[in-house]
């Protein structure tokens, strides 16, 4: 059997379009960006032209648009910056934000940089918006609120617009890691309120190495690495360039077909979800399965037995590619603990399927029709 890719949140398959695109860069139009003969005003224009794509795609200004090497860069700058730069003495994020923002604002709190709250979770996974108020309006000092658009391993929706606007009536910056929905969800940022969202190409099928971070015109920080005058002064160290061009290729192509891709791919989840409901006994999911949630990610548990134990290395042998939550943590299984916020019953062995516009529903079939011999 040939291979099924159903890991997509983890990363996905390079366009060929895109690639098509950054093979001028990686070839002909070597020059540095910096210099300024021809040969790297070539490569300046190719950056400055990627740069102008993102911000009219997700309604910005290119002058907030910085690329970096991917979304943890992005969330570790803003969160730095919004504590060192912009003030802010408090945190309140929650318990299944991705490490990069979880680990980086954990690090704050433990060198005395700042104080941590979580933010309590309802049963469906979903943030608690009255609790957020709670906490934003209990604090005297300045906060910086760090909440996940889309969870990377059960796929619920934060309402961004909401959580901007209790931003906003507390004075509080707003950093969203929307590594997950950035290529996947129409932005439209001039009309959201927030500081700061994380971009990561490789999540559109685009290259890995190259993420964005947007920095909303009202707020102006300091660089976390030093050492050249490189986007605009906010970022040091020679543009990787065809990852730039790239990025953009991938998200004017996620944009252009935005519609056909995520029918299609919701019609794969449903399918999925259908299937394993009448295949598989004692099936149950993760998170909000309602239009409340990434059309990508399917969070599934299966009862737990001898077999269901070893269940992602069977996947494997039989040619599968699924995570059992975060795959950005692979070979470290100490169990998801985005699951265990959510669902602490031990009797569950929990994988994360994630799809895109390459897969197919005879994938789905397969995959299930495994599942019944694995379970």
């Amino acid at each position: 059997m040939d291979r099924i890719y159903l890991d997509n949140a983890a990363t996905t398959a390079l366009d060929k379009e895109v690639l098509d695109s950054m093979m001028p860069y990686l070839t002909t139009h070597f020059g540095n960006p910096s210099s300024i003969y021809s040969y790297g005003r070539e490569s300046r224009l190719g950056i400055e032209n990627a740069r102008k794509t993102v911000a009219k795609i997700l309604n910005a200004l290119p002058s907030e648009i910085f690329f970096t090497s991917g979304g943890t860069e992005s969330s570790n700058t803003a969160i730095t910056a919004s504590i060192k730069d912009l003030g802010c003495k408090h945190i309140i994020t929650s318990p299944i934000e991705h490490h990069a923002t979880l680990h980086t604002v954990e690090y704050l709190h433990k060198t005395g940089k700042a104080t941590l709250s979580y933010v309590k979770l309802l049963p469906t996974g979903h943030i608690d918006l009255e609790d957020l108020e709670n906490l934003l309006a209990s604090t005297k000092e300045k906060t910086l609120v760090t909440l996940m658009h889309a969870n990377n391993e059960i796929g619920n929706l934060l309402d961004i617009q909401t959580v901007g606007n209790l931003c906003e009536k507390y004075n509080a910056i707003f950093h969203s890691d929307t590594v997950q929905t950035v290529g996947h969800i129409p932005f439209d940022l001039k009309n959201t309120t927030v500081h700061f969202i994380s971009g990561a190409g490789h999540k559109f099928h685009g290259p890995k190495g190259v993420g964005l971070l947007y920095i909303n015109e009202s707020v102006r920080i300091n660089p976390l690495v030093h050492g050249g005058s490189q986007e605009r002064n906010m970022r040091a160290g020679t543009e990787n360039l065809y990852g730039i061009v790239g990025f953009a290729k991938a998200l004017s192509l996620a944009t252009e077909h935005y519609e056909k891709d995520r029918q299609h791919i919701q019609g794969l989840k449903n399918y999925m979800m259908q299937l394993l409901k009448s295949e598989i006994e004692g099936v149950s999911f993760n998170g909000d399965i309602s239009e409340n949630s990434l059309y990508t990610v399917l969070s599934v548990n299966f009862p737990k037995t001898e077999k269901s134990d070893m269940i992602l290395f069977n996947l494997d042998i039989h040619n599968i590619c699924a995570s059992g939550g975060s795959a950005c943590s692979s070979g470290a299984d100490v169990g998801s603990h985005v699951i265990h916020a959510i669902n602490n019953n031990t009797d569950i062995a929990t994988v994360r399927f994630s799809f895109s516009k390459y897969n197919t529903k005879q994938e789905i079939e397969a995959v299930v029709q495994t599942l019944k011999t694995l379970i």
